[in-house]
């Protein structure tokens, strides 16, 4: 019954905004194009279409709000006014009791919250559909006292998003089954990745590793602060880390009072991204204003504060050389080497004319060119790619479409902070590095290294392995055929032998080269 009255409230709520719209012009039946046009009768539809699906999910809830959020990132999939409206969604939802937060940080550590923090304070500082934030004091082993922020998950989530994601999963087989558009859209394939997300969201333990993997891999850096987790004092429904404070990036003239540069600031967030990118291929994909702050303290003036960690990127080292390769043959106007890479991805068909696909890709990109370079969007580049290749039904990886929304937040982000900044001149040097990274001696000799212990513990056992292949094979044949086999057997074992002695001097070799580089003699 309370799936009925629910799945009745959503039918209604689709009706009142008019979403049917939307959706059964494109269905095959007749007749649902009928009640369409009957449904519509004597309501304001004024509004665009894009406002009326915001306003309709945030009505339905904080599940909905967040589907709207996931499904703003897959422009990929949806039309750009539709996209545009849904990044608009933000998490309206009011805090939940103090006394249910402070009784879920009870349960999990199995202690008062008096005995646990030396100051508790009940009124949280953030809240959202997943969880809400209270700052308090922790004293640690060694007696001192540390400011902590206190993520705590909203109790009784599970139930409700199981609830939802069932109906979703319901409403996207109806439209799959009877839109034209469905099989394109795959709207269940979106619902599987939304059950994905919001479950991962549910662990908070993992966003504390994720924290933890950022916060390692930019320590060198000293652009960017992310809170150290206190793991004595995290569970997968509550987590502690340290307090951060500064300036909401968004108060631009905060910043300027206080002496920041906010020429530098934008230049500093785009490095920040394109290092996590290009060197790490771990990214926080979740870089809204909202997330970021900007430290003020003498000791990191300047400094972004990154927060939120529950969306994370990942690149593969072919994804990173797709986009670097991408980018570079953009800027160079080879249209036609764009278009090879889209087929050797073997993202679009095999049997695409690469005439075709280039002549599309460049009546995309053309246009930009008539532009200066700072005025040049490298995420709306990759997003028209990503478009044009839908038309040649390219199956787009969804941790490609996840960094085009990245990076679309860092270039409005970046230009707010100075509008003249030229992302293509920050982005350059690392998409060169990279690019000569994978390439040449250095390349070669890492990946020996690498796989040296591999090949040392596999070479002495490949003769021995070959004899009893060999043997095997032979048993039930004549004597003749087995003296054949093992002289071919002594011979494939000078063949390995002189590999085993090529390969080590091959080392060798390259082992004086880069020492003749060091000592600057070569």
């Amino acid at each position: 019954m309370t799936r009925l009255l629910r799945g009745a409230y959503i039918v209604w709520i689709v009706l009142r905004y008019g979403l049917d719209e939307l959706v059964l012009t494109s269905f095959q039946k007749p007749w649902l194009r009928v009640i369409a046009r009957i449904v519509s009768i004597g309501r304001n539809l004024n509004a665009p279409r894009g406002q009326r699906l915001r306003e309709a999910l945030e009505r339905l809830g904080p599940i909905f709000v967040k589907f709207g959020q996931v499904l703003s990132t897959r422009r990929d999939l949806l039309p750009p006014d539709i996209a545009d409206e849904l990044a608009r969604l933000q998490d309206r939802v009011p805090p939940f009791s103090s006394d249910i937060a402070v009784a879920t940080i009870e349960r999990a550590f199995r202690k008062p919250v008096g005995q646990i923090f030396s100051e508790f304070e009940r009124e949280p500082v953030a809240s959202a559909s997943i969880a809400q934030v209270h700052f308090a004091k922790l004293v640690g082993r060694d007696g001192t006292e540390r400011e902590v922020a206190v993520k705590v998950l909203r109790p009784g989530m599970l139930p409700v998003i199981e609830k939802d994601l069932s109906l979703m999963r319901m409403m996207a087989g109806w439209v799959e089954s009877l839109s034209t558009d469905g099989k394109r859209l795959k709207p269940r394939e979106v619902v599987a990745e939304f059950d994905k997300y919001l479950h991962d969201e549910l662990d908070l333990v993992r966003e504390a590793a994720s924290a933890a993997q950022l916060r390692r891999n930019m320590a060198g850096l000293d652009l960017v602060l992310i809170p150290e987790m206190i793991w004595d004092y995290c569970q997968s429904d509550v987590i502690v880390m340290e307090r951060m404070k500064g300036i909401p990036i968004s108060q631009t003239a905060r910043l300027r009072e206080a002496g920041v540069d906010l020429k530098k600031l934008a230049r500093d967030g785009v490095t920040i991204f394109f290092t996590q990118v290009f060197r790490d291929g771990f990214f926080h994909a979740d870089m809204h204003p909202g997330n970021i702050f900007v430290s003020i303290d003498p000791a990191t003036f300047g400094r972004y504060i990154s927060l939120d960690f529950g969306i994370v990127g990942t690149l593969t080292e072919y994804d990173k050389e797709y986009l670097a390769q991408n980018f570079t043959a953009f800027f160079r106007r080879d249209y036609k080497r764009v278009a090879e890479l889209h087929i050797e991805s073997g993202w679009v068909p095999p049997q695409t004319r690469v005439d075709e696909l280039e002549a599309a890709i460049r009546a995309v990109c053309e246009p930009y060119f008539d532009r200066p370079l700072k005025e040049i969007s490298l995420g709306m580049v990759l997003m028209r790619l990503f478009q044009t290749s839908r038309r040649f039904h390219v199956e787009i990886q969804p941790q490609l479409v996840l960094l085009q929304k990245t990076l679309l937040n860092i270039e409005g982000l970046g230009r707010e902070l100075d509008p003249d900044l030229d992302l293509w001149s920050t982005a350059k040097p690392f998409l060169e590095k990279w690019m000569a990274d994978q390439i040449g001696p250095r390349k070669l000799w890492e990946e020996l290294k690498n796989q040296a212990p591999r090949y040392a513990k596999l070479l002495p056992d490949l003769p021995r392995l070959l004899h009893d292949y060999l043997q095997r094979g032979a048993r039930g044949r004549d004597r003749r055929e087995l003296e054949e086999l093992l002289a071919e057997q002594r011979r494939t074992n000078r063949l390995l032998q002189a590999i085993i002695y090529a390969g080590i001097g091959f080392a060798l070799g390259l082992i004086v080269v880069q020492m003749l580089i060091r000592f600057q003699l070569f």
